[in-house]
């Protein structure tokens, strides 16, 4: 790969994939001094299991959200499947991204619980039944084994997602105005990076993928740059993006910090996605996606910059593990 690809989120560049170190060129960075964020009332450096309690929060409130019904057997594959469905990091990154900027987790609960059933929904209709999956070099993929069907997972998978957008209406019942503008902003970025030019063109081009890696070149090498771009800038790019955004939105924050967490979710769902692919490749592959990794490290640190330093080194702390 001898182009630079740059990805863009909201008319922001974000990205470059260099095939040698010549190509770098940094991430924009805001030139106007940050603000700092604020203490509250679970402040990042008091806990050494800041995740596990993020992560805690919000499964208490998934399982709030979703009460039984009176009829259970459409209430209860909701419930289950959403419950069942493998845990994305974005939800934790947008109530990370909201207590960065000064906000509270209770302030970012609900954007968070409704950015895991969408990740959720995507999850259920990814995992059907299905006769026409290539044979090809595609990641092994968890999944939930409930047994409901695939009729049932279908329509449940398509409930999940008014029921995230009526989740978001629901926390603004007795909200201000600048809150319901904050909420309604929320619901807007969230539909377009689950919809068809964000998750939904990514699952899209990760089945072409499988197809690409079945039949390409002779050695079967993968495009990163079509992987990085089409699959995990859409779909885990997009994602984690949009959470560290509308974190920063609930919160309060300026368009600058709302901008800066953005672009740092848009790194760290990159990192998250091609280091998942990854697992697939072999030789100079391997080399290329760990170059782009490093670089995607760099530039996430770099959108930190400014912030209140212990908050800033524990949300950062999710890219060690990743």
């Amino acid at each position: 790969m001898e182009k630079a690809l740059f990805h863009s989120v909201d008319g922001h560049a974000m990205l470059c994939f260099p095939s040698g170190s010549h190509h770098r060129r940094p991430c924009p960075v805001p030139r106007a001094s940050m603000v700092t964020a604020t203490p509250t009332s679970r402040s990042a450096a008091q806990s050494p299991s800041y995740w596990d309690a993020i992560n805690l929060h919000i499964a208490t409130h998934l399982e709030k959200s979703i009460p039984p019904r009176a009829v259970p057997s459409v209430s209860e594959p909701l419930r289950q499947l959403a419950i069942a469905a493998p845990r994305s990091s974005a939800p934790a990154l947008c109530v990370a991204a909201c207590e960065l900027v000064g906000g509270t987790q209770d302030q970012a609960i609900d954007a968070a619980v409704a950015l895991h059933l969408m990740h959720a929904a995507a999850f259920v209709h990814d995992h059907l039944p299905r006769t026409d999956r290539p044979d090809s070099r595609q990641v092994p993929r968890p999944t939930a084994h409930l047994g409901f069907g695939p009729n049932v997972e279908l329509l449940t998978g398509d409930g999940m997602m008014p029921l995230a957008l009526e989740l978001l209406a629901r926390s603004d019942d007795h909200a201000t105005e600048t809150s319901s503008g904050r909420v309604l902003r929320v619901m807007v970025e969230i539909t377009r990076a689950v919809g068809s030019q964000g998750a939904v063109a990514g699952q899209y081009y990760g089945e072409i993928l499988g197809r690409v890696w079945s039949s390409s070149s002779a050695d079967g090498r993968l495009d990163l740059a079509f992987l990085a771009y089409h699959a995990c800038g859409k779909r885990e790019g997009a994602l984690h993006a949009c959470a560290g955004a509308c974190g920063a939105i609930i919160g309060g924050g300026c368009e600058e910090e709302i901008e800066r967490l953005r672009a740092y979710g848009y790194s760290v769902g990159m990192i998250l996605g091609i280091s998942n692919y990854g697992g697939s490749g072999k030789g100079q592959e391997v080399a290329e996606f760990e170059e782009v990794m490093e670089e995607m490290r760099r530039m996430a640190i770099i959108n930190l910059k400014g912030f209140n330093e212990s908050k800033a080194e524990e949300i950062s702390s999710i890219l060690r593990s990743s």
